[in-house]
This record gives C-alpha cells, sequence and structure tokens, in this order.
C-alpha cells in the first residue's frame, strides 16, 4: 500500500504537528524502505515501534513481521492512526508514555519475548529512552532508530570523542549508522538532517549487571565538567579528594590528566574495578 498523505490526513482531522513532541514525520518513501531494510525483519518477528505517528513506518513494518506493537504518546494521533492502521491486523497501538512503560511486558507471550525495536524518536528523549529499552528485563535482540544525525555521530563516537550517550549505547551493544536521511524528507522538515542508526545487541551488556550502576555513576561524574581532567570532575562529582582521585586513576593504569572522553570501555571497566564503588 502507498504511504499515507500526512499533509492531508492532518488537515482533515484538523490536527497540526506538535514541535513540543518532535512531531516530524517520515513520509519519504525510500527513506522509510531504508528504515525497515536496516531492520532486517523476519517474517516471523515482532517489532515495537515508539512514536508511530500517522503510520507511515508502522505499514511497512506490519507488511514485514508477525506482530507490530506501537506505542504513541500523543492521543489527539489516535483516530487518524487507527484508520491508516485499520488493513493491518497484526497491529496492536498502545497510547501512552514508553518511559513509563514496560517494554517487556509490551511484547510477551508465551515464554520470553524476542522482538526488535524500530522508531523514529526525538532527540529530547534519546539518551533516556535508549536506557529504558536496555535496561528492560528482556531487551530487544536489536535497536533501528532515526535520530538527528548529530547525535547518532555521537552515539557512535569512538575514544577521544565520547559521551556519556555513546557509553550508555556501547556498554550494551555496537552502533552503526546505516543510512543518512535528508531534512526534507520528514513532514515538516527539521532543521538538520537524521541519520539512522543500528545497534547490534551483546548476549550481556559489556559489565557484568551488579557493575553497571557504579559504573553510570562514575561516567556521570566523569562527564559532568567537561572541561575538566578526570581527576578534578570524578573529585568533584564523587565528592572525593583530588588526590585519592588521583591515586584511584593511576592505580588503574589511566593518566589523571586525561578528560572522560577519552577513555575506552576497557579503561571504564578497569576504573570500575579497582574503585569497587
Amino acid at each position: 500500500m502507498p504511504a499515507p498523505d500526512i499533509p492531508a490526513l492532518l488537515q482533515r482531522y484538523g490536527l497540526r504537528p506538535q514541535k513540543s513532541l518532535g512531531q516530524n514525520f517520515l513520509v519519504d518513501e525510500a527513506a522509510l524502505r531504508r528504515v525497515v531494510e536496516a531492520a532486517g525483519i523476519q517474517t516471523s518477528q515482532q517489532v515495537l515501534e515508539i512514536g508511530p505517528g500517522l503510520g507511515s513506518l508502522t505499514c511497512l513494518l506490519a507488511e514485514r513481521a508477525s506482530r507490530v506493537v506501537c506505542v504513541e504518546l500523543d492521543q489527539n494521533l489516535l483516530p487518524p492512526l487507527a484508520e491508516v492502521l485499520q488493513p493491518y491486523p497484526n497491529v496492536q497501538i498502545i497510547q501512552g508514555d514508553i518511559l513509563a512503560l514496560d517494554p517487556s511486558a509490551l511484547m510477551s507471550g508465551a515464554g520470553q519475548p524476542v522482538y526488535l525495536v524500530v522508531a523514529n524518536i526525538p532527540y529530547y528523549i534519546t539518551s533516556a529512552l535508549v536506557r529504558h529499552l536496555l535496561e528492560t528485563s528482556f531487551p530487544p535482540q536489536s535497536l533501528v532508530l532515526t535520530v538527528q544525525r548529530e547525535v547518532a555521530e555521537r552515539i557512535c563516537a569512538a575514544p577521544g570523542e565520547m559521551s556519556l550517550l555513546a557509553l550508555s549505547v556501547q556498554v550494551y551493544g555496537s552502533p552503526q549508522i546505516v543510512a543518512r536521511i535528508p531534512a526534507g524528507a520528514f513532514y515538516p522538515p527539521p532543521k538538520v538532517d537524521s541519520a539512522v542508526i543500528r545497534v547490534a545487541l551483546y548476549a550481556s551488556p559489556f559489565f557484568p549487571k551488579a557493575q553497571l550502576p557504579a559504573f553510570f555513576r562514575l561516567a556521570k561524574a566523569g562527564f559532568s565538567q567537561k572541561r575538566k581532567t578526570l581527576r578534578n570532575a570524578l573529585s568533584a562529582g564523587m565528592h572525593w579528594s583530588t588526590a585519592q582521585t588521583g591515586e584511584l586513576l593511576s592505580a588503574s593504569g589511566i593518566d589523571p590528566m586525561r578528560r572522560a572522553e577519552t577513555l575506552s570501555l576497557d579503561e571504564w571497566k578497569r576504573l570500575v574495578e579497582t574503585a569497587a564503588v
């Protein structure tokens, strides 16, 4: 089926895209198909879509997957979304805030849920959403997310340009930019271009589950004052003396004068193990 005419649908229902909700609907057919291809959906698989909007991507997902569960925050979009998705009995629409819902419970059936996440998400919830999805009791097999291009590049950064967002993703899986989408592919067009990232999840996180809280506390402290050395940032963020922090970093094989963005995951792991916080 052809993609829905988003401007006409909005006009018919007396709606306008809500900037506060990051509503930029992906409408370009080629771009939509690139997202679906990146997901590599098998006919037996389930898909969780976050922010279906008016169903342009949902229709394509429903043609590939055995079941699609889409979670939409904006109640006003539900009537036109239901109209667009009426031909697809394998789609379930849930109104709510994904950050307040349990993805595992949404996708559960008989036994452990196995599913993919495919979504066009607004920047302002990227970090919180990724952690929420990956920390659920049964995480998805992979994530395919359309985000602002700059955000995609930050997520895929290497040591030297790392960020708390990059670490939050890379501790769970390996991200890769698989497509670039120009602003003109959306309605209304955002001010910046976007990119599609695919995160292939590890069988288990880089850190043992018991160490994850300590890792995130240290990482958050390390990035809390970007212009400062790691010694000073950790000292302030963890309420340690600079001398104690310097000794801890040196014992971990890390120069105390380095900055947080230069550390690799292996170095963060040594720091977590040495700090034992």
